[in-house]
């Protein structure tokens, strides 16, 4: 099991490098792909994995990264990315259409469930898009990985030396007070270090080393929230892992919760401190 976990593990980061390095659309399709699979994953939860709802949580999850991805693109003087708002607008009015002309075939704990499977997961998700394409985005892209991944192994490290005060006992037994302290401060640790590849680099107003050591301990904290909710809704619903396509780690929820929080807080920290 540990070699199984290991192996995949490293896989895994060696293929999300290779598609962030590429950037452009294959980041998008790729961000796509992870969201069309954590949909389905989130929506077999609730058992509606094959049903309508989650059916337009598919499409509308495509339609929106293609709107993404074609956002510069100009139509009646208006670009593509006036209408990602509109497309979750007209997402929720769908499947409430659903809901009330198929009632009562669908409860509301099942569209609430889909509407949620879109936003929670592709929406999120797409901010690791929308950071590899700003400027220096194949920099800045790194950062969600040292505030979700190295979070989640700092932590453990920490929890597992110092560890005396449960965080959560009821929902995740393991993790500590400590162990969440450590990992945050390991995180902004991490981001500091960072700072001494990226310096010249980049341009920014304030000190790059205590700037990315911010940006990252701050980073950290959705990432331990992203964590324990995913936790929360598979306890919830007596599931052990969201899948099986990661050997050792299980799905996409199960390797990526803590990344979908973490994105997007990056993405605007980043945009707070650079431009």
């Amino acid at each position: 099991m540990f070699w199984t976990r290991l192996i995949s593990g490293v896989a895994l980061i060696i293929i999300s490098f290779i598609v962030l390095f590429i950037g452009g659309p294959v980041t998008g399709i790729f961000a796509m792909a992870l969201s069309l699979v954590g949909v389905f994953e989130f929506c077999r939860v609730y058992g509606i994995e094959k049903r309508s709802p989650a059916v337009f949580a598919y499409v509308w999850t495509v339609l929106y990264y293609v709107t993404l991805m074609l956002g510069n693109m100009k139509i009646q003087g208006f670009t593509l990315s006036f209408l990602v708002l509109p497309i979750m607008i007209t997402y929720l009015l769908a499947i409430l259409a659903v809901y009330v002309f198929r009632y009562p075939e669908y409860h509301d704990r099942e569209i609430m469930a889909s509407f949620m499977s879109f936003f929670y997961v592709s929406v999120m998700l797409s901010y690791l898009y929308k950071i590899r394409v700003m400027e220096n985005g194949g920099y800045y892209v790194v950062l969600i990985f040292l505030c979700s991944w190295g979070n989640d192994t700092l932590a453990y490290c920490t929890g597992m030396l110092f560890g005396k005060h449960k965080m959560s006992p009821k929902l995740s037994p393991k993790k500590s007070v400590e162990g969440l302290i450590g990992g945050i401060i390991g995180a902004g640790i991490l981001g500091c270090l960072y700072g001494f590849f990226l310096n010249g680099k980049i341009d920014t107003q304030f000190n790059i080393y205590l700037t990315l050591f911010i940006v990252c301990a701050l980073g950290a904290i959705p990432a331990v929230i992203g964590d324990l909710a995913a936790s929360a809704i598979k306890r919830n619903n007596d599931v052990k892992d969201y899948g099986k396509l990661i050997p050792g780690h299980g799905g996409v929820l199960d390797r990526f919760d803590s990344m979908i929080f973490t994105a997007p807080i990056i993405y605007y920290l980043v945009r707070l401190v650079v431009g």
